[in-house]
């Protein structure tokens, strides 16, 4: 296979990866609420969405290991620490979506049964293809994503060039930074950052033996493949969700406004058919997560054997237990730990991407923790009674957007690196 050929497969690979069917619920209500501004919240969501996931990316092809080599320089502990945490919101949020995303989409509409026994059934299936690896995951995550494409792309060009009535105004007092917190609930910058990794191992055991520099260019021009295909399929639902503000009800879910939008635009069976291909698009992408924390766990702990089975099993049951739950209550509930860990991974992006001279150990380490400590009322304000944080948040800039590790964090790598420089130059 030549590399141009081999960087297009990487790069679908990637996309099929960040696809995850359970975000696609996500772009219509954000449009919807936005109205007008639509253009707006796409700008931020595609941030958070689709340009810290690249960053990612290019990180990895700087980097050329795995998801610990993004912390190591704070130090060894702080990295390890990180990579436990970032699987277990993995398996505790977005895998567990993914179930109650199905019985929404799929399951409820057409036989009304309990959301607690769809998660059960959905999670003995996860656990039989995981502990089997069934080569059937990898024909059906080949043949579905594109015929999800293709029906998504379709709603969006029907619903784009269809007439609509006129839209209602905006529910966003800021809407490029509700667009951008929107964004941490694909999380799509944390699935780049073991993305990545993944494609540089599937590249080291290709046939083409390559330098450095072919792998650095290799996975950047995938990543750019990958980014290019989301930022295409957000901007054109958060587009629809919008244009169609007016023809649903104020309190629609997310599921019934993506399933709303499908009628709209392909009719009924279309909107079938669609239910359908998600329902089994989310199961590949469940099994996808659940066997990757299980290879990063049965690879740290060598001398468990049955580590890989007891992750599997733990993963399952977290599933079964946060799955049965409304969709809504999910992304609800993740924000507490999205306002912890994200600040964490764009950091870390980006000190993975700055040029090296910029990026000391020193640099990471007081980055680092200035975007933590900043951190601490955005996620307290989650978890405990607004009028506990607000005389904090009420001084730190950007606070009450939820964004105040912003400001401190920029500010200490700028101080940090004078300090360097000065200190070089005594």
């Amino acid at each position: 296979m030549n590399k141009t050929k081999e960087t297009f497969v990487f790069g679908f690979a990637l996309f099929a990866g960040f696809f995850g069917a359970g975000n696609l619920i996500l772009p219509p209500l954000l449009g919807f609420k936005s109205g007008a501004d639509w253009w707006l919240v796409t700008l931020g969501f595609l941030t958070s969405a689709t340009i810290f996931p690249l960053l990612a990316i290019f990180a990895h092809a700087r980097l050329q290991g795995t998801l610990f080599d993004f912390g190591k320089k704070v130090s060894p502990v702080f990295s390890l620490v990180f990579c436990f945490c970032l699987y277990a919101i993995t398996i505790a949020l977005p895998c567990p979506r993914t179930a109650a995303v199905t019985h929404e989409m799929a399951i409820a509409p057409f036989f009304g049964t309990s959301s607690l026994l769809t998660s059960i059934l959905y999670f003995v299936m996860v656990f039989v293809f995981v502990m089997n690896r069934n080569r059937v995951l990898s024909i059906l995550g080949k043949y579905l994503t594109p015929i999800i494409v293709l029906i998504i792309l379709a709603i969006i060009i029907i619903g784009v060039l269809s007439p609509t009535a006129e839209m209602n105004p905006s529910h966003f007092e800021l809407p490029i930074i509700s667009g951008f917190l929107e964004g941490y609930q694909t999380y799509d910058a944390m699935a780049g950052m073991v993305m990545g990794g993944v494609i540089l191992v599937s590249i080291n055991n290709s046939k083409n033996k390559l330098s450095y520099s072919d792998k650095k260019i290799m996975i950047a021009k995938s990543g750019l493949i990958a980014m290019f295909g989301l930022l295409i399929i957000y901007a054109g639902l958060i587009a629809i969700g919008a244009f169609y503000n007016g023809q649903f009800a104020p309190d629609i879910s997310r599921t019934e406004l993506l399933s709303g939008l499908a009628v709209k635009t392909l009719g009924n069976m279309g909107s079938a058919f669609l239910s359908i291909l998600i329902a089994l698009a989310c199961f590949t992408t469940a099994v996808a997560i659940v066997v990757s924390v299980a290879d990063f766990f049965k690879a740290y702990f060598k001398t468990i054997k049955k580590a890989y089975l007891i992750t599997v099993v733990v993963c399952c049951i977290v599933g079964i237990g946060v799955g049965q739950m409304d969709v809504k209550y999910i992304i609800d509930i993740a924000l507490p730990a999205l306002m912890f860990i994200y600040p964490l991974c764009i950091v870390l992006i980006l000190l993975n991407v700055v040029p090296e001279k910029f990026a000391s150990e020193l640099v990471f380490k007081w980055v680092v923790v200035a975007a933590f400590i900043f951190s601490i009322p955005d996620f307290l304000g989650f978890m405990v009674p607004v009028e506990n944080v607000a005389p904090v948040k009420a001084i730190i800039p950007f606070a009450n957007q939820n964004l105040g590790w912003v400001l401190p964090a920029l500010l200490t790598f700028v101080l940090v690196n004078l300090f360097k420089k000065k200190k070089a130059n005594d």
